[in-house]
């Protein structure tokens, strides 16, 4: 499970940023994750839960997630088309002469701070 890794790089990441703009409470993240990226959105959010429970700034921030859809392009005719729906063969022309758009990202969107 490499979500526990990918919370720990997270709460890095808004730690610093909350220290340079002293901030001294994170109300919320939001995260995009693409949707074949690997990252399971609810055991991030369990990892979530229990590593901001032991960080000051965070301790009581939700984490929000968005999907980003995963989109493949087709080399031969031009179509884009649905990842998950039809994986590596374009259901346009069935050549194999394909590569993802988009759909394996991980960024942090949004930090949303609460009003002292």
């Amino acid at each position: 499970m490499h979500e526990l890794g990918v919370v720990f790089y997270v709460i890095k990441d808004v730690n610093k940023i909350a220290q340079e703009n002293q901030i001294k409470k994170v109300h919320s993240v939001t995260l995009e994750i693409g949707e074949v990226s690997t990252v399971i959105p609810a055991l991030l959010e369990d990892c979530w839960k229990w590593a901001i429970k032991r960080e000051p700034v965070m301790e009581a921030a939700k984490l929000l997630v968005e999907t980003i859809p995963a989109i493949t392009y087709c080399e031969d005719c031009g179509e884009k088309y649905s990842t998950v729906q039809y994986a590596k063969i374009c259901p346009r022309c069935n050549s194999e002469r394909t590569y993802l758009l988009q759909g394996n990202e991980f960024n942090i969107k949004e930090i949303m701070v609460e009003d002292e």
